[in-house]
């Protein structure tokens, strides 16, 4: 018998501090378990399954992140009415911000175009404890300066082996980053956030497990004064053997954007 099936494409954004990542899990709460959750109740007896664009890490958040949902016999009718109702029902930690009709040939993973995460900081001092959600706390002072002469290393091909987390013997390292610099943030404000905070903004189409986290990892040691220029640039090169060994921490990683056009 004929199983005909629709598809939709779904933006969201939601605070991962206190998630375990977007993938299911046994007896840890995940963004995507609590979006199945929330699905299962307001489609009731209808079939239906979902696939993420990636998978964040434990307290990573996304700004605008995405899902492909599958519905089985039955389209949405309403988007407007089904989005109000889908929030409704959503944790208030998530939100939907749009959806629209896709074709079966759409493949939410595949066909993303350029993803942008930020990564939100500051150093020299101890915060408000509301900024731990979404902005990282680095007590010591950093050479910012430096930090942003050494973000403009990583644009373009390089050998990333060295900033994948238990890199396999045959993965594929050699990846290209379309944009990559460290501004002085004022694209996320509160008003018990200090008074300078930065942003590390990374662009590129797909990223290797704790890529970014590693990145920044060896700005925050290029900041301290305890690696150089020369250090981040030959940990790029083809024949590197460098493993890095200190993980940003997640909580300041946002993915801001993800592009399909």
């Amino acid at each position: 018998m004929f199983e005909k099936r629709f598809y939709y494409l779904i933006k969201i954004q939601y605070l991962g501090y206190r998630f375990h990542g977007w993938q299911k899990q046994p007896d840890v709460k995940t963004i995507h378990l609590m979006i199945d959750r929330t699905l299962k109740y307001i489609l009731g007896k209808q079939r239906f399954k979902t696939l993420g664009a990636g998978r964040t890490d434990a307290m990573v958040s996304a700004n605008e992140g995405a899902l492909e949902l599958f519905l089985y016999d039955f389209p949405i009718e309403n988007f407007d009415a089904f989005l109000e109702l889908f929030n409704h029902n959503l944790p208030q930690d998530i939100r939907a911000l749009s959806i629209k009709e896709v074709n079966k040939d759409f493949n939410v993973i595949q066909d993303s175009k350029t993803k942008e995460y930020h990564y939100v900081f500051s150093e020299g001092q101890k915060n408000h404890p509301f900024c731990a959600p979404i902005l990282t706390t680095i007590l010591e002072p950093l050479n910012v300066e430096l930090m942003k002469q050494g973000a403009l290393l990583f644009n373009g091909t390089h050998n990333f082996k060295s900033y994948c987390y238990k890199a396999s013997a045959t993965g594929q390292f050699i990846r290209t980053i379309e944009s990559c610099e460290l501004i002085e943030n004022c694209i996320y404000t509160a008003n018990f956030f200090p008074e300078t905070s930065y942003v590390l903004k990374v662009k590129g189409k797909g990223f290797m497990r704790n890529q970014i986290r590693l990145m920044f990892g060896v700005l925050i040691k290029l900041g301290r004064g305890e690696v150089s220029l020369d250090y981040i640039e030959n940990s790029l090169s083809k024949t590197s053997t460098e493993i890095m060994n200190y993980i940003a921490p997640a909580s300041g990683l946002i993915l801001h954007s993800i592009d399909f056009e």
